[in-house]
């Protein structure tokens, strides 16, 4: 079994590419994962589809065949050759795609470093993808440690200490080029994560905050929560004429703001887009400022250069955390354990059988006849056992399983559970079944 990961983002592939290569909802990732798990090279799989990446995660008994499948299937639906996706994607395999993903989910791997969503993304998409049977035992091993690994970087950095996002860097760059937001009307399209970050920050600013979403139920909670008001979308073409400040980010799957509905006016607008596929089709030059996500990184260059010192040390524990993963999956191979339960009832039977012919209750000559009936006893004994000890061990719950084994037979108790204690928890916490 290998781990391999095929990953596009902000480093290697530009906005339009992403674009293309986004699954805008869960059907679409379902019909994707359904795809991929019908590659007799793949085993598991995960997608995971943001705004600043697409990865696909999977396990693999051949890293050649599954990636050239991928690649395949990439292709097919973006509509992009096969030699431009492997000349952009980072493809790793094994040790540097388990190092890969605990960097993803600590956030070292994000456009904005110390961001606080990459870790309910890669949540939600392990979630869907373990739910509906596309991944398993081999992938959840990998997601509950990459989990584990971002919460020891969080406490042991002050990476994520003033929590950042692509929301809060595009409320920032809006105010580094409007002198002051305060009793400026706001628009604010969308009713995610990325709305609510949005809506707190235009709103202690002091600025007169709308929330419009096609669901509006979900508008007017939003809207409670942040105490800022509610438009009905149909009043889109209207409002994006009428609003000096604009930020979308919807999950459309193409785009909402057009050149049909857009007019000229006598006031400078200030748009940011933070979706992908990207809400705003504009080719006018009606005093329009437009900020896509990657008009954003001179904020995001300027915010890893002051997390530097923390990324550092954050990227020696990913590290150290890759090395302790696989040398944890080492302790979970089921024929090591096996074999010294063997070993160590022979032992106890040799002893038991040379007890009895040292006290005489046996003729010495029958000695080899004594051994052998308790060799044979033994292994009568433990065959059904070890029998359904294998059958676990490519279930989901074999991690526990073994764990107790590990504790059963080896000397040094308080060590493996303590090695085992960690995965336990992660797994009640994350409501594995």
């Amino acid at each position: 079994m290998h781990y391999l990961n095929i990953s596009f983002s902000h480093k290697n592939s530009t906005l339009e590419v992403r674009e293309k290569l986004s699954y805008p909802d869960d059907y679409h990732v379902k019909g994707c994962l359904t795809k991929l798990n019908s590659c007799d090279a793949i085993n598991e799989a995960i997608l995971i589809s943001t705004c600043n990446r697409m990865e696909v995660f999977c396990s693999c008994s051949d890293i050649a065949q599954a990636t050239e499948y991928i690649f395949t299937t990439l292709s097919q639906r973006a509509g992009i050759s096969i030699d431009e996706l492997e000349g952009r994607a980072d493809v790793y395999d094994n040790s540097s795609a388990i190092h890969h993903l605990f960097a993803v989910a600590s956030s070292l791997d994000s456009m904005v470093i110390g961001e606080t969503q990459i870790a309910g993304q890669l949540k939600d998409a392990f979630r869907l993808s373990y739910d509906s049977g596309f991944c398993g035992q081999k992938l959840a091993r990998a997601m509950h440690n990459a989990f584990k690994c971002a919460a020891k970087v969080r406490n042991a950095t002050d990476i994520s200490s003033k929590p950042v996002s692509i929301a809060s860097v595009a409320v920032s760059k809006l105010k580094s080029v409007l002198d002051n937001v305060s009793g400026k009307k706001a628009l604010i399209i969308g009713a995610g994560e990325m709305s609510e970050i949005t809506a707190k920050h235009l709103a202690s600013s002091g600025a007169d905050v709308y929330i419009m979403n096609r669901t509006k139920e979900k508008a007017i909670k939003l809207a409670e929560e942040c105490s800022v008001k509610v438009l009905d979308f149909e009043e889109l073409p209207n409002a994006v004429n009428e609003f000096e400040i604009l930020f979308t980010a919807t999950s459309a799957p193409k785009a909402i703001i057009t050149d049909e509905i857009i007019k000229a006016c006598d006031f400078d607008r200030f748009w940011f887009d933070m979706a992908l596929p990207r809400d705003i089709d504009y080719n006018k030059g009606e005093r329009i400022n437009l900020y896509d996500i990657d008009d954003l990184k001179t904020i995001v260059d300027e915010n890893k250069s002051i997390r530097e010192d923390s990324a550092r040390k954050a990227h020696g524990i990913i590290g150290r955390s890759t090395v302790e993963f696989f040398e944890w999956l080492d302790t979970l191979n089921i024929e090591p354990m096996i074999k010294e339960i063997y070993e160590k009832a022979f032992k106890a039977a040799r002893e038991e059988s040379n007890r009895v012919m040292r006290n005489g209750y046996i003729p010495k000559e029958y000695e080899a006849q004594v051994h052998k009936m308790s060799q044979q006893t033994i292994k009568r004994f433990l065959h059904d056992m070890t029998s359904k000890m294998r059958s676990v061990s490519e279930e989901s719950k074999s991690d526990m399983v073994t764990s107790a084994l590990q504790f059963l037979i080896k000397e040094d108790k308080t060590e493996i559970l303590d090695k085992y204690k960690c995965e336990h928890e992660l797994n009640r916490a994350e409501g594995k079944r």
